[in-house]
């Protein structure tokens, strides 16, 4: 069965499993917790939101302590996709990052209920997870 992953990494992470093209699951994990999703769901590919593409951070009009918080943020964000990388490499999974730009932009829940058909509540990560592999839910490998 063909197995897809989405991944939105943060503090809260997004987790998004297609199977067969069919989305299946959406949890939001703690970023520990991604090696054991994949263990657990063992996807032909994974696709992340991978915010080591984006070439800005948005900070310039930001006050000083706020730019810099968001710049430590980031930086967390930055080591969690070399984690997705690592832990797809030795699980031999396919995987590539996509840039937050090249996501979209965020949906609503309605929205993403209209696109996708998931009936459940879900909340900003997990809707975020699910977009970044959406293009790529019906993929082989």
């Amino acid at each position: 069965m063909s197995v897809i992953v989405g991944i939105d990494p943060g503090i809260h992470t997004g987790l998004a499993v297609f199977q067969q093209g069919d989305l299946v699951e959406l949890a939001t994990i703690h970023p520990a917790m991604i090696r054991a999703a994949l263990v657990q769901w063992s996807p032909k590919r994974v696709v992340f939101e991978d915010s080591r593409l984006q070439g800005h951070a948005w900070t310039t009009h930001a006050a000083r302590a706020a730019a810099l918080k968001m710049a430590r943020n980031i930086g967390e964000v930055d080591a969690w996709c070399r984690l997705i990388v690592e832990h797809c490499a030795e699980l031999n999974i396919v995987a590539h990052g996509v840039s937050p730009k090249g996501k979209g932009a965020k949906m609503d829940a309605d929205s993403f209920r209209e696109l996708t058909g998931w009936q459940g509540r879900t909340n900003a990560h997990e809707r975020d997870s699910a977009m970044v592999a959406w293009p790529y839910r019906r993929a082989h490998a």
